[in-house]
């Protein structure tokens, strides 16, 4: 068995692993780069193998980061079996064909704008490319051992990072392969803890916050109460930047539960998406897969997909009457880390106005318009225009769908006999930190992988 890593190899997004085993050529996850304008750009690039010698995808979850880049991948000669967890694949058509729009959406300006000489844009993929690798997603339900080529198995467990995370089981050669795909906290909402799993040859673990330890929830949670009394007072709105996956599911969940405590009637609530109402439909297909906590909160009322003052907004003009409210609205809207999507729109609109409050509750990645607004940025350009910010600003750490230090060590603890570890998914200060922590605790040295680089087992 040989890992090679591709992607997300001393960067968070981008997610792309390459495992030969059996005779077999697998990758874990395909994913899009996100950030500065120019690392998008490499998502265009040619693949580091031929997507046709490639016999099996293996999807750990559901964000764009793990699965942006798929149907790019079949437009390119991959014709093999994609394998999801089943709420993985329901929510797959979703964010693929919404990724895809917008990139068809993005060309449509830039050609509508382009001067004499420059070359047609053209998107990283269509819809009807998204469509066409959709064909091949096959659904494996969490904890089935699955035989995807002879002498080669799989199994799923859960990562309690999105509905439908997984961690990765996979055999072959006499060796035990465990890819982590992206952690959740221990007792994050709707979600179930992450598996313990307790054997492997290699692990392949994220590393997203493996530098610093998250806020106490309960903290955190008290603090979002407390913004959203400071912003009522102020007489002006809130702005969340949210994935469609996952955060504004939480958000939504919160409210419900601190409807009264929080005084949330006096809001008007929108959840900017054309992809939420879908998003809603497939967590309800999946209540099995919530914790004990969100299925008591989903029998009481509100629920959470129900509030009374919740309006799910899909169309440009529903969107576009939101700038006439004033005050007294909170609107969620993507993308989470602010560099597409309908947030933009609302960010152009009401940046200028001291009265709006900005809440991040996610990861916002060097380069994007969310990493600029929280490092302090006075102006941002929006669709070419410079805004000046004098919006509030807040950052929420304690929401985070990641795990912090403490919690990767925890995961990684339970493994027998401290197997070798690889850190992926994790920028180098993130990774540096947690690689010496772990060695002075279990006596390792953890591998920081980089493009390119091979381990064989």
């Amino acid at each position: 068995m040989r890992v090679i890593f591709h992607g997300a190899a001393g960067e968070v997004t981008g997610s792309l692993h390459e495992v030969e085993v059996a005779g077999k050529r697998l990758l874990m996850d395909c994913g899009m780069i996100q950030g500065s304008p120019e690392a998008e750009a490499r998502n265009a690039e040619a693949f580091p193998f031929g997507p046709g010698e490639i016999d099996a995808l293996i999807v750990s979850h559901a964000h764009i980061d793990h699965i942006g880049r798929i149907p790019l991948l079949v437009q390119r000669g991959f014709r093999g079996p994609i394998y999801a967890q089943n709420a993985t694949a329901d929510l797959m058509p979703i964010m693929l064909l919404d990724a895809a729009g917008i990139a068809e959406g993005e060309a449509m300006r830039a050609n509508r704008d382009r001067r004499r000489g420059q070359p047609e844009a053209v998107p990283l993929y269509t819809r009807d490319d998204a469509r066409a690798a959709l064909q091949q997603v096959e659904a494996i339900p969490y904890d089935t051992r699955t035989e995807l080529f002879p002498g080669v198995e799989m199994r799923f467990r859960d990562a309690g990072h999105i509905l439908g995370s997984c961690s990765v089981e996979l055999w072959g050669d006499g060796r035990k392969l465990v890819f982590s795909g992206d952690l959740g906290p221990k007792g994050t909402p709707i979600l179930r803890d992450p598996a313990e799993i307790t054997e492997a040859d290699l692990v392949l673990m994220e590393s997203t916050y493996g530098d610093r330890l998250h806020r106490d929830r309960a903290e955190t949670i008290r603090e979002l109460g407390g913004i959203l009394d400071d912003a009522w007072r102020s007489g002006g709105c809130v702005l969340i930047p949210a994935f469609a996956v996952g955060r504004t599911q939480e958000l939504l969940y919160w409210f419900a539960k601190y409807w009264d405590e929080w005084k949330m009637s006096r809001w008007r609530i929108f959840l900017d998406s054309p992809m939420a109402s879908k998003v809603v439909d497939v967590y309800g297909r999946h209540q099995a897969l919530f914790d004990e906590d969100a299925k008591a909160v989903w029998r009481q009322r509100p629920n959470p997909f129900k509030l009374p003052n919740l309006h799910i907004t899909e169309s440009v003009e529903e969107s576009m009457a939101i700038n006439r409210i004033e005050r007294g609205a909170i609107v969620i809207a993507g993308s989470g880390m602010a560099n597409a999507g309908r947030i933009l729109h609302h960010f152009k609109h009401r940046l200028h106005r001291r009265q709006t409050h900005v809440v991040f509750v996610g990861y916002q990645a060097q380069g994007t318009t969310g990493r600029r607004l929280v490092d302090g940025a006075q102006w941002v350009r929006i669709h070419g225009h410079d805004v000046r910010v004098n919006a509030q600003r807040h950052t929420v750490g304690g929401l985070s769908a990641h795990t912090d230090q403490r919690g990767l060590m925890d995961w990684y603890g339970h493994f027998a006999g401290h197997p070798p570890l690889a850190l992926v998914h994790g920028e180098d200060k993130a990774r540096e930190a947690l690689a010496g922590e772990l060695g002075e605790a279990y006596g390792i040295t953890a591998t920081l992988a980089r493009p390119g680089l091979e381990i064989e087992l």
